[in-house]
């Protein structure tokens, strides 16, 4: 056989093979589910709805030229020691017993995005993130910074409700839905993702999928599903297919905003307008570059978000937890405290486990990733 016809063969067979490893790789549990059909259709009624797409008001994007390609790939080739903690990060042991029966308005960070809200005497997990890597690939992707959680999954308390804000591999976890699915009593999610948790052996009726300004009730708790400037999609394909959103949740003492993932935009202000204001916001200021700052914040976008939907104490979300983006590892942190004291804006800094309880005199203020 001629030189180029065995070429050809053999590029061919790689073609191939990389379209069959692709379709099998699709086809795993990791990578959720696309919205059926028939679901499709009951997005229309959505104004986020548009081409089979969820869509923000303004253009969103990351940046995808040829140029901007290229310096991503130069940066992720340099090598920075400090985007990830060159020591073991200090962290609080949670007791199970003291989450059995919440006597006050609290939470407990897990790093990055996942918190237990326990309000009303309910316990709630937003974005409950709780394996190694943030990517469908067991190997691929650096590990979480700690080596555990403060708390074993398997102690944590019965679960009232889980809150998702989108499906990203770091905020919606396959592991640990199956790990946690037996011990919650409801998910409430943005419209498309619970197809998701349904592959993934959740019953279709403990799933409740809202739109943007949707409100809900849950045991005397206000639920209100609102905006966030960010884009959705597991796979090769189906971006796009599920909502994004940040959260309102309101009890009889206490009022919290959770960001989710979300670029600056003008939502925040309309959402302070109509919910605002709120005792503790929950903002993203991590994993931000200029190249993509249409879907992540900048930190010092995360205070004055903070300060348009009329937050009085901050509590800056996703970082501490992994590497996702080119800055130091404590640069989020430190960048949005430095924005908050010249506002003069009360921030929270507690170590992922430590209990924060709402409405307190003092709240934990100390800068711990410091430490060596």
């Amino acid at each position: 056989m001629p030189l180029f016809l065995w070429i050809t063969l053999i590029l061919t067979l790689i073609v191939a093979s990389l379209a069959v490893l692709g379709i099998v790789l699709t086809r795993h549990p990791v990578f959720g589910s696309k919205p059926s059909t028939q679901k499709r259709l009951t997005f229309t009624r959505s104004k986020q709805y548009n081409n089979e797409k969820f869509q923000y008001p303004i253009p969103t994007d990351m940046r995808t030229d040829f140029r901007t390609g290229l310096s991503i790939l130069r940066d992720f080739t340099k090598k920075n020691p400090h985007r990830q903690p060159g020591y073991p990060i200090p962290m609080t042991s949670v007791d199970p017993d003291s989450l059995k029966h919440p006597v006050a308005d609290r939470w407990i960070w897990f790093g990055h995005s996942a918190l237990l809200l326990q309000i009303n005497g309910k316990s709630l997990l937003l974005d409950p993130m709780f394996g190694d890597r943030p990517s469908p690939v067991p190997f691929f992707g650096l590990k979480r910074f700690s080596e555990k959680l403060p708390v074993e999954i398997e102690q944590l308390p019965e679960i009232d409700a889980v809150l998702f804000s989108h499906d990203h591999y770091d905020h919606l976890d396959y592991g640990t839905i199956k790990r946690i699915r037996h011990k919650v009593k409801q998910f409430i999610v943005p419209l498309g993702l619970g197809s998701h948790l349904e592959r993934w052996g959740v019953l279709p009726e403990q799933i409740s999928e809202m739109d943007w300004w949707e409100e809900t009730e849950l045991d005397g708790l206000k639920l209100a599903c609102t905006p966030a400037r960010h884009y959705s999609g597991r796979g090769l394909s189906g971006r796009d297919a599920s909502l994004w959103c940040s959260w309102v949740i309101q009890g009889d003492q206490h009022k919290v905003y959770f960001s989710g993932d979300s670029g600056y935009g003008p939502h925040f202000k309309e959402i302070g307008a109509a919910y605002g204001p709120f005792d503790a916001t929950f903002m993203e200021c991590g994993q931000y570059d200029e190249r993509w700052s249409a879907i992540h914040m900048m930190p010092e976008e995360t205070v004055q978000a903070h300060l348009d939907v009329k937050g009085k104490l901050l509590f800056p979300i996703h970082w501490s937890a992994f590497t996702l983006a080119f800055h130091s590892w404590t640069d989020p942190v430190e960048r949005a405290k430095k924005a908050a004291e010249q506002h003069d804006l009360p921030i929270a800094t507690p170590r992922i486990g430590e209990p924060v309880t709402l409405g307190a005199e003092q709240y934990p203020a100390t800068a711990w990733w410091t430490s060596s």
